[in-house]
């Protein structure tokens, strides 16, 4: 009877490879060096061939490993994935969620919540990633993501959890000295603060009730990679700012802003949990995904009320 072949073993020569280290690849399967080691020996061993050259400084693939490892990456990728459909039909979700979240709105409105989750699900653990840049979900190996916008077709399956507006704005110290625009297009005689991440950065675009459409490229003196670094000069009143409700909301309620052009609509945004494409989302994932939708559609309610 033919021997299976040494999956296990093809599998850490994958991980060593991915990780071009046996300390790395050992730390993050949770296993000891000495046992990584003694795998990739084994699996030398069975095929009578040396895999790696290696020194005290450098992990180099021997020609035989190259040829290996292309399908030890697959196999390896095929078992992560198989097990991850089992857990998906699991009934007590578990495992890690990477979760990629824009800065601001991870700090204010999500972190807050992942104690009642984690307290939830004792078996489900998060790591959150927080960057006001569109990460790359699949190429950096994220479960999921918040994305704040419009979203643009791709292969992402998305959820849309709530409605998050956009505003546009300043303090009445500013109207007074330099006039209230009434038409997008006024924008331009004014001090803009720009935002780097805007689905067209440097647009703005405006709609109004009877379906007159304006887009304005702003300009000012202040441009930032993230939506809170505006707040200081809006509120010291020295331009006019765009920014989503979860931002701008307090500073317009308390009067310290005013919304202006309220005769136009910016397109409507919302709160998007977006997820790779291909087969049933791992338990842990959907349970998130769950939890967040509700959460988030209470604090709204809330906010409106």
């Amino acid at each position: 009877m033919a021997k299976l072949p040494d999956f296990e073993g093809l599998a850490i020569f994958a991980k060593v490879v991915e990780l071009r280290s046996f300390a790395a690849a050992a730390t993050e399967l949770a296993l000891s060096k000495a046992t990584v080691s003694k795998a990739v020996t084994r699996l030398e061993g069975r095929l009578g061939a040396r895999l790696f050259n290696r020194t005290s400084r450098r992990l180099a693939l021997t020609d035989a490993g190259q040829k290996l490892a292309e399908r030890a990456a697959r196999l390896l990728a095929d078992g992560e994935a198989a097990e991850n459909e089992a857990l998906a039909q699991s009934a007590t979700p578990r495992g890690l969620v990477r979760l990629a979240v824009p800065m601001t709105f991870g700090v204010r409105n999500v972190a807050p919540l992942l104690p009642d989750f984690l307290e939830q699900y004792p078996e489900v653990s998060i790591d959150l990633h927080l960057s006001d840049a569109t990460v790359d979900l699949i190429g950096e190996g994220f479960d999921a993501g918040l994305r704040i916008a419009r979203l643009p077709d791709s292969s992402l399956i998305a959820r849309r959890l709530c409605a998050m507006p956009r505003y546009t704005v300043a303090t009445p110290a500013y109207l007074a000295r330099h006039g209230r625009p009434t038409h997008p297009m006024h924008l331009a005689e004014h001090k803009c603060f720009g935002y780097a991440y805007l689905s067209t950065p440097g647009i703005w675009h405006y709609t109004n009730a009877s379906g007159e459409q304006a887009s304005v490229r702003p300009a000012g003196q202040l441009r930032v990679n993230n939506g809170e670094a505006v707040m200081p000069a809006l509120l010291a009143g020295l331009g006019i700012a765009d920014l989503p409700d979860f931002i701008v909301g307090d500073a317009i309620a308390s009067g310290k802003v005013e919304v202006i052009l309220k005769d136009w609509k910016q397109p409507e945004g919302a709160v998007h949990l977006v997820t790779p494409p291909g087969g049933p989302r791992p338990a842990r994932v959907e349970v998130l995904a769950e939890f967040l939708a509700k959460r988030l559609a209470e604090g709204k309610k809330r906010k409106s009320s």
